[in-house]
């Protein structure tokens, strides 16, 4: 029924008349708010893919916390150690991936003069520097606008750098918000739904959370196991820093599809820079891991998470890296799960009743 007005607030009126002014006046400031809602959303589509990383992640872990829940364990220490774990996993990977970098880049600098002077030695390259005056040119480009695009380079790169760090630290903190009001959130999600549907749509939303945090868990799954068996290999064939072509691994095999591929040639990069046998050895090594990842180690961590078609996922992927990048890629086949249950609880049966 509806509501009967108090009368606190005086008698309403009676409705106003349909006029063609009101009628074109309500879709004109339909249209402007709806553009408005647009340029909101554009603007702040950098924050909403943060939001949403969060979220997923949040889904993910909170199985983890549940899990420790069941143990005893307050829910606010659950949450903490959830995150301390994330967090230091996060610095692990930084040890792992930042001194190699920096090292190397060292020894490069080191290296640069005698680089040089062996160039100098070379009488065909002495010949090409003197016939195109290669000196009189970079000179000539040590200019104020050459060192004024560098220093802009510069600050582009700490720009990217900090932006990075800000946005990393941004999805934590959201993460760990949403794991400590995971149930409440959930609970007034399912309360914006009529009471008559309210019990069915909970039902299958909690089954598309559930969903979810299986496909993170086998993905992280797999993907540690494929770090894994990195590292021990790098260790025989004596590759340089195994811990973080390991870890490099781990991270590249979270993104489905294309991850592992990219990752093997990203080591099999660093074996070949190494000698010839041992990028061989890299190739066949990857070559007969991928195949027993992908029809062994794979199927069968999957098949009690998410029950996907292979060509909905191949394509799920393909769409999410034009729409979001990594990010479209990582949420593509839990998205697809969840509307692969949608359609065959919701759409299917209610159009075999029409």
């Amino acid at each position: 029924m509806p509501a009967v007005p108090s009368g606190k607030f005086g008698t309403p009126g009676r409705p106003l008349r349909r006029s063609s002014f009101l009628i074109g006046f309500t879709g004109a400031l339909g249209v402007l708010l709806a553009y408005t809602l647009y340029l909101g959303i554009r603007n702040a589509g950098g924050i909403l893919v943060l939001v949403v990383i969060a979220l997923f992640l949040a889904v993910g872990l909170n199985p983890a916390v549940v899990r420790l829940r069941r143990w005893g364990v307050p829910n606010g220490l659950a949450v903490a150690v959830v995150a301390l774990t994330v967090v230091l996993l996060l610095c692990g990977g930084v040890v792992a991936l930042v001194p190699p970098v920096v090292t190397q880049s060292g020894q490069f600098i080191e290296q640069l003069p005698s680089y040089v002077e062996d160039l100098r030695r070379n009488p065909t390259v002495n010949d090409l520097v003197v016939r195109y005056d290669v000196m009189e040119r970079v000179q000539s480009a040590a200019n104020a606008d050459t060192i004024g695009r560098a220093l802009g380079g510069v600050l582009g790169g700490a720009q990217l750098i900090f932006g990075t760090v800000f946005r990393t630290l941004t999805v934590l903190v959201l993460t760990i918000y949403f794991l400590a009001y995971f149930n409440r959130l959930r609970s007034l999600g399912y309360s914006l739904v009529p009471r008559s549907r309210r019990e069915r749509v909970q039902l299958i939303g909690d089954e598309i959370l559930a969903k979810v945090g299986a496909y993170m868990v086998g993905a992280l799954s797999i993907a540690v196991l494929a770090g894994t068996t990195t590292f021990v290999f790098a260790l025989i064939v004596g590759l340089p820093y195994p811990f973080a072509l390991a870890v490099v691994v781990a991270v590249t095999d979270l993104i489905p599809q294309i991850g592992a591929t990219l990752g093997a040639v990203i080591v099999s990069l660093v074996g070949f820079a190494t000698s010839l046998p041992v990028g061989i050895a890299c190739a066949v090594f990857f070559l007969i891991y991928q195949q027993v990842e992908n029809y062994l180690v794979y199927p069968k961590v999957m098949r009690r998470s998410v029950e996907v078609n292979e060509v909905a996922a191949l394509l799920a992927a393909l769409l999410g890296v034009a729409l979001l990048g990594v990010v479209g890629a990582l949420i593509a086949i839990p998205t697809v799960a969840a509307l692969q249950l949608i359609l065959r609880e919701v759409v299917l049966p209610r159009q075999e009743t029409r």
